[in-house]
């Protein structure tokens, strides 16, 4: 497959794997929650590429579908490049504006792409997929990537959106009005999208001029644009009238399944019963929902000026808070094509907080019990991206919307990128992690499954069982008790069998021999620790 080159590629290929564990700190006067939790809505406040690092272990494979809505790179959105890649060229980039006369910006671009690509993919259920928000500066670049990342035979499908509904009379050449989303999955082979229910608007198709028993219908052509001669026959109307289908065309069936129908009262001849004969469709048998079409006009999911219209009713003392929002009704039909009643939603670039809006919304509508997980890097995470689920939540005096007005409900978590667990402040004693930050590292890295701090037994040291062991933590967040900790002959002992697999247990260090371990099927890692998956089976 043909792979796309830029500058610094060969830098970032991998770089996902060498960014460090945060921790995540929960700032509980920021969300609405009584309790703080990982498993709850959430906000999290830092740089994404950490920040989903971080999120890792404890959404690892569960995302049913990824939003995101990155920088388009028009020249004109004043972004930065900030991943401290092991470069010198690319040290160089740091924290300098991307803009059209940067002749690298098309590079930097990729290379911030990447690696956060390659973190979404471990997110996705197998049945799972992500939605991408572009226009024509990188459309094209990110199909490359994506394929790279995702297996081009994973491609879904290219979104045309409609974001504009006048044309733009100063434009040079053409009035530009669309944008692009792009979808890939997980797996082709195990995705489902659900369809759109139908409108009433188009049920109105749907009458029965004849009185038929099985109630409302409406027809279709009955034939096929290309000839094919065992479907070229004369068809012969109720009135004697004689039909042949033109030329280069042919009868969608076979003259046998003709007759069948005819007989069945599924063809229609008009009303009078000489006009050319047509299927009919009953929608009593067709299915309540239509697969979605990959043009969304502005009229069914909104435009550029009813999201910024949408985002002014929430912060009418801001109106100009936020430049390029997407409507809310765009990401809803997203949410409701890609997940069920029970999903999780991913938005690594969350910017106004139209996803989370958009999952309570559909929540609303169809009873559901969907979670989102929005990452924000820009310092208005918390005066922005939470504000407006705040706001939402509680109604919206001004809103026109009633369910808005009402208050859509739902509570989240705001959580900031904490410290990073690096090998070196582990070792030295300084800046140590918490306990349950540390434990869902060393599980998540050793073991490479989910994390469920539920589980966590701080007494006997216990953090969670996976397919092949019950894993331990001997761990204390002060220097001086973390250095008298150690594996010894009467704590070995005195581990639990939870389930009965042999125990990885993660220590300063050990006062047993091998031979002893093995006899007690205790499998020994010492910290600190800083592997990836190495045990995975």
């Amino acid at each position: 497959m043909p792979s796309l080159q830029f500058k610094g590629k060969s830098f970032v290929q991998n770089h996902h794997l060498v960014v460090p564990f945060h921790e995540l700190t929960p700032v509980k006067a920021k969300g609405t929650s009584k309790t703080a939790s990982l498993h709850d809505n959430l906000i999290v406040a830092g740089d994404n590429l950490k920040a989903l690092k971080a999120l890792l272990p404890t959404y690892h494979g569960k995302v049913k579908c990824i939003y995101i809505d990155p920088p388009y790179n028009t020249g004109n959105e004043h972004w930065a490049y900030n991943d401290a890649v092991n470069s010198p060229m690319m040290q160089d980039w740091l924290g300098k504006t991307v803009d059209r006369e940067d002749l690298t910006r098309h590079d930097k671009w990729c290379c911030m792409m990447l690696p956060r690509l390659k973190l979404l993919r471990e997110f996705l259920t197998n049945d799972g997929a992500i939605f991408v928000s572009i226009d024509d500066n990188e459309v094209h670049r990110l199909r490359c990537l994506m394929d790279e990342v995702f297996g081009e035979e994973n491609f879904v499908a290219t979104i045309i959106w409609q974001k504009k509904y006048s044309t733009k009379a100063d434009s040079k050449f053409l009035s530009e009005s669309h944008e692009f989303i792009c979808v890939y999955a997980r797996s082709i082979e195990k995705l489902v999208l659900n369809g759109l229910i139908r409108t009433e608007k188009q049920k109105e198709n749907y009458k029965n001029p004849d009185n038929d028993s099985r109630g409302e219908w409406t027809s279709g052509d009955l034939l096929r644009m290309e000839s094919r001669d065992y479907a070229i026959f004369e068809i012969v109307g109720p009135t004697g009238t004689k039909f042949f289908p033109p030329k280069g065309t042919s009868w969608r069936f076979n003259k046998d399944k003709i007759d069948e129908l005819i007989r069945d009262n599924r063809i229609w001849f008009g009303e009078d019963g000489t006009a050319r004969p047509r299927l009919k469709r009953f929608l009593s048998e067709v299915r309540e929902t239509i697969p979605a079409q990959t043009f969304w006009a502005f009229g069914d999911v909104g435009h550029s000026d009813s999201a910024k219209k949408e985002l002014s009713a929430i912060f009418p003392d801001s109106p100009e808070i936020f430049a390029t929002p997407k409507p809310v009704a765009l990401i809803q039909r997203i949410v409701a094509l890609a997940t069920d009643q029970n999903s999780i939603v991913l938005d690594a670039f969350a910017g106004s907080g139209t996803t989370a809006q958009s999952v309570l919304t559909q929540n609303l509508l169809d009873g559901g019990s969907r979670c989102f997980v929005m990452v924000e890097s820009a310092d208005f995470a918390d005066s922005l991206t939470a504000e407006r689920v705040r706001r939402i939540a509680n109604g919206v005096p001004g809103a026109k919307n009633e369910p808005l007005h009402a208050g859509l409900g739902g509570t989240f978590s705001y959580f900031k990128l904490g410290r990073p667990m690096q090998l070196s402040a582990i070792l030295e004693g300084k800046t140590l992690p918490d306990f349950e930050s540390l434990a869902r590292y060393v599980f998540f890295t050793a073991t490479g499954e989910e994390f469920d701090a539920k589980r966590i037994d701080r007494k006997s040291g216990f953090i969670g069982e996976s397919r092949q062991f019950d894993v331990f933590l001997l761990y204390a967040e002060n220097a001086d008790k973390l250095k008298q900790l150690a594996l010894t002959l009467d704590t070995a002992r005195a581990l639990p069998s939870v389930s009965g697999k042999p125990k990885l247990v993660f220590a300063p260090t050990k006062y047993l021999d091998e031979s002893f371990l093995d006899r007690l099927k205790i499998k020994f890692c010492q910290l600190p620790f800083q592997i990836y998956k190495a045990l995975d089976a």
